[in-house]
């Protein structure tokens, strides 16, 4: 039976290696795809570390915000040191990158000299079908080290992860300590203060929780490997150095190989007490860091030698939702620190009792389908590449706690635009990733906003912008908050929401979600019936180019978003509603196809002639099979786009040469042939390649330049996934796949209400 089972494991594995070495040759970043930011370590807003340089020794790794969250590798070959990330110490020579492979929940370096050759994997499980992965804030680092010469007697590596990773600015006081944990060893850093969810913003990091490192304590029976490990805190200048010249850490305690009792019941090991820097102290005066340093027992000559450790982050509390502070999903039922540890190792391995393979195992195996077969039969090898790189960036961007109730709530921030949260117009570019995967997710996105809504706090009859500023969701701060109609997107957002809604429901084919809240469906469909088809002075989510009144693009959203609120009422057996709304839905495209018309194209608004905008609404009538258009509207537009377009895409329209990415990949899913599709994204591809900005991608910026505008690191590159949603078929398979998430969220916590919306003061400056 033994031996079944081990069979049973390398067919799994062999079935699935040749899918896996082919997308590390096709989708290995080089001289055809370089990323302008690799992500690393990706789980939230604040736990998001990225590489901005072609070889990840080139430069110290940043937060996404561009502050130094420094993360270190070195190898020490017998008297001889590289460095393999992090551009400290600068004097030390970097190992040969060879290649860097970017898959949706893993990024591969290879190094190679004439010695050795190194794979450095960071394996972060964002898995659709596991939410408790998804929201675990654990990444697996692992070396796999291969000596080629038998003449080299020693390898020894070193790694570090700086302190400034659990701090806002490095100038924050510190302190440390380890955590028991059986067959580690494990030690956790935060701030002294621990002013938990008390800072608000955009350009900020966490100042809360702690950072952990944990490696295995070995030799242990459950965590082999041919390493041993030492891990420290201490000065991160002097460790390096000290590795060095010595190939360990100063003050080391010395490793002894424990009893067969201890191996068996698992040793519990602790921090030095004589440690070289004494807790707590400045980040920036003692350059902490937490530091581990492993050696190769032998010298297996053309076998690899594989160890792996932990990077976590547990920020206690996550988000301030009104009147509760909630915890992050994974903490649902109380779990502790040191249990989310404890089972992240536990499943690295195969469980033979639960037949249950590794998280190793299970990353691949998504990456090959996410890849192999789903994105490059549908955009081909670069789209691929485009949604490789994206796909920890949308996660990256947002959070998942538990309510109440220990249902999953899912907040976005708006990074580097004005750090809202739960923002609709940011859910929207971003909902075609979530609605692939899996709608849990945006009903877990959606539901904060609606039960704003549906609360006595929101006095409107229009859906709000927001919910605060990260981390605090606690009432909108955009434009006229919650006392003016000035300064909001009144259709926008009505319009998203019920587009949205009827998204969800027509792929899981039921529209129970919407049943629960149609009161304020209903609201929000009255108010595009009123208000939508000919939008009056007010923004949209492109409100970086300001006011514009008769915008047809908006106008085509509240349209679809009529059609979409007359499907929900069909599905709910409200058939006069339906036929009410789906009328007033085609008499306002058909209107809309009058008085839009430009010759060979579709204007910017109805009033201005010789004027053109990217019409991405017009997605959802095709994957939604709205049957509000004919294809000949479709096809004009895409045709004139063609003529438009600049060295790095589509610009957003006739005003000016900046683009949004996310617009241009729902605008791509309307194509039917693969070769115009390919075309239109090809751009994209060199905007991605060259642009100057070595950030997470941007989503704003000039088409014939490649520079940023602003913005980076945001959800909305969800909108990649737009393409992904015309076969329904596959949709439907996709999701089949994902978890589901039974029960009733809690009701939003509030305890007063603020007074409802007042006149505008016709003096006050708008925005």
């Amino acid at each position: 039976m033994k031996r079944t089972k081990i069979c049973i494991r390398q067919i799994i594995f062999l079935t699935f290696l040749p899918f896996f070495l082919f997308l590390l040759t096709s989708l290995s970043f080089g001289a055809t795809f370089r990323p302008p930011a690799v992500p690393l370590v990706v789980h939230d807003p604040y736990f998001s570390i990225w590489s901005t340089s072609d070889n990840l020794a080139d430069s110290e790794t940043k937060h996404w915000t561009g502050q130094n969250h420094p993360l270190h590798l070195m190898i020490r070959l017998d008297e001889t040191t590289y460095r393999l990330m992090g551009a400290e110490p600068a004097n030390i020579p970097a190992m040969e990158q060879k290649k860097v492979t970017v898959l949706p929940t893993t990024t591969i370096y290879l190094f190679e000299n004439d010695d050795a050759r190194v794979t450095l994997t960071f394996t972060t499980p964002l898995l659709p079908e596991r939410l408790e992965w998804m929201s675990r804030p654990a990444t697996y680092i692992t070396t796999d080290v291969l000596l080629k010469k038998k003449a080299v007697q020693t390898a020894t590596l070193y790694f570090d992860a700086g302190a400034e990773i659990a701090v806002n600015t490095p100038d924050q006081i510190v302190q440390w300590s380890s955590l028991a944990i059986p067959e580690t060893k494990t030690v956790q850093i935060g701030t002294v203060d621990q002013k938990i969810l008390e800072q608000s913003g955009d350009d900020i990091r966490i100042d809360w929780g702690n950072l952990i490192l944990s490696v295995p304590n070995l030799p242990t029976q459950k965590l082999r490997s041919p390493f041993n490990f030492e891990l420290l805190v201490g000065n991160g200048v002097e460790f390096r150095n000290f590795f060095v010249e010595q190939g360990t850490l100063p003050m080391a305690p010395v490793l002894e190989s424990p009893s067969p009792q201890i191996q068996e019941q698992g040793a519990i090991w602790t921090l030095p007490t004589d440690s070289v820097l004494k807790s707590p102290c400045s980040v920036q005066e003692n350059n902490v860091v937490l530091a581990t340093v492993f050696s190769l027992n032998e010298n297996k000559r053309n076998q690899t030698n594989k160890a792996t450790f932990i990077l976590a982050y547990d920020d206690q509390y996550s988000i301030r939702y009104f009147n509760s502070d909630l915890r992050p999903y994974w903490k649902r039922d109380g779990k502790t620190t040191e249990q989310m540890i404890q089972e992240a190792w536990q499943e690295t391995q195969w469980n033979r009792e639960l037949k249950t393979e590794s998280v190793f195992n299970l990353c691949r195996r998504f990456d090959n389908v996410v890849i192999t077969d789903d994105i490059i039969k549908v955009g081909g090898a670069d789209y691929a590449k485009l949604c490789s790189l994206a796909y920890r960036q949308v996660l990256g961007a947002q959070k998942i706690v538990a309510d109440a109730n220990g249902m999953p709530l899912m907040f976005s921030k708006e990074n580097f635009s004005n750090g809202c949260i739960g923002t609709v117009d940011i859910m929207y570019p971003c909902c075609p990733f979530l609605l692939y995967y899996n709608p849990a997710l945006l009903k877990a996105t959606l539901e904060p906003i609606i039960a704003y809504a549906e609360s006595e706090r929101w006095p409107f009859p229009f859906a709000p912008h927001d919910l605060g500023t990260y981390p605090h969701a606690t009432g909108q701060v955009y434009g006229g908050g919650e006392k003016r109609e000035e300064n909001q997107m009144p259709v926008e957002e009505s319009a998203n929401m019920l587009i949205m809604i009827y998204a969800i429901s027509f792929i899981e084919e039921n529209a129970d979600f919407a049943a629960r809240h149609w009161a304020i469906l209903e609201e929000w469909a009255n108010y595009l019936k009123e208000k939508g088809f000919d939008p009056e002075n007010q923004l949209c989510t492109d409100d970086f180019a300001g006011y514009l009144p008769h915008n047809t693009n908006l106008s085509l959203k509240a349209i679809i978003g009529l059609a979409s609120f007359s499907r929900l009422a069909e599905m709910l057996g409200k058939k006069e509603i339906a036929e009410e709304y789906r009328q007033k839905a085609i008499e306002n495209a058909q209107a809309w196809v009058i008085l839009a018309n430009d010759g060979d194209h579709f204007r910017l608004t109805f009033d201005k002639p010789n004027t053109w905008s990217m019409k991405y609404n017009l997605m959802w009538d095709r994957i939604l099979d709205l049957q509000l258009f004919e294809q000949d509207v479709i096809e004009k537009e895409l045709n004139f786009y063609q003529t438009k377009m600049e060295k790095y895409g589509l610009p957003l329209d006739s005003r000016s040469l900046y683009t949004k990415i996310d617009w241009i990949l729902w605008t791509s899913s309307m194509f039917d042939s693969q070769e115009k599709f390919e075309k239109f994204i090809d751009p994209v591809i060199q905007y991605i390649n060259e642009t100057p900005q070595r950030v997470p991608i941007s989503d704003w910026y000039w088409t014939d330049s490649a520079k940023q505008c602003a913005m980076q690191a945001r959800c909305v590159v969800g909108g990649f996934w737009a393409p992904m949603l015309r076969n329904k078929v596959k949709w439907q398979k996709k999701i089949s796949q994902a978890e589901i998430v039974e029960g009733n969220w809690a009701p939003i916590p509030l305890t007063s209400v603020l007074p409802k919306a007042i006149p505008e003061d016709p003096n006050q400056d708008s925005l």
